[in-house]
């Protein structure tokens, strides 16, 4: 049988994501940027998966309000407190739904799409027993995804250099543990660089 599986997507407060990008961009065209990549990530959750099992986890009220008009289910964190905090609120939230199974989601991914989405859903259901698909970020060790099935126990490790540990935490659950890479998943927006790799791609492709 199928596991219950739900999507949850992370979404920091629009006006205050990404300011490490403040050098190179106003914050005109930063809220622009951060209101684009949400809307690539929730519309594909949306259409990867069931939309009565799509959750945004959002950091504040504007973010919330945005996700609401795309569809998703919403929950608000009343006192954000960073990545690792929203996933596991996320994580707690589907659970006590039913959920047998979890993609977690970066909504700062520029190429994410559907289709991406479902090849890491379709490894995971496609994994015989307890299980952990890491999606890893373009050149800094990082994650941009977790599938987890079961839910818990897992301790999440999202932050710099966050693939090795979550390894080393599967391995400590009795996980099997697999890497997925995935260019429309690998690149997410955090630093000025990533803004010239996106445009890069952009332009071969």
């Amino acid at each position: 049988m199928t596991p219950a599986t739900w999507i949850v997507v992370l979404l920091k407060e629009l006006a205050t994501a990404k300011t490490r990008l403040s050098s190179v961009l106003p914050a005109d065209e930063r809220l622009h940027l951060v209101e684009e990549n949400a809307t690539l990530a929730l519309r594909a959750a949306l259409e990867a998966q069931d939309a009565g099992r799509t959750l945004a986890v959002c950091g504040g009220p504007e973010a919330a309000r945005f996700a609401a008009r795309l569809g998703a289910r919403v929950l608000l964190e009343t006192d954000p407190q960073g990545q690792n905090h929203a996933a596991r609120s996320g994580l707690t939230a589907v659970e006590a739904r039913g959920a047998e199974a979890c993609l977690l989601v970066s909504s700062d991914l520029p190429l994410v799409d559907a289709a991406s989405l479902r090849r890491v859903l379709d490894l995971g259901r496609l994994s015989g027993g307890p299980v952990a698909v890491a999606v890893p970020a373009l050149g800094r060790q990082g994650t941009n995804a977790l599938y987890l099935r079961p839910i818990s126990p897992f301790d999440l490790q999202f932050g710099n250099a966050s693939l090795p540990r979550f390894a080393a935490e599967a391995e400590r659950r009795g996980r099997t543990f697999l890497v997925h890479h995935d260019p429309a998943l690998a690149l997410d927006l955090d630093e000025p660089a990533d803004l010239a790799t996106l445009a890069q791609l952009r332009a071969s492709a």
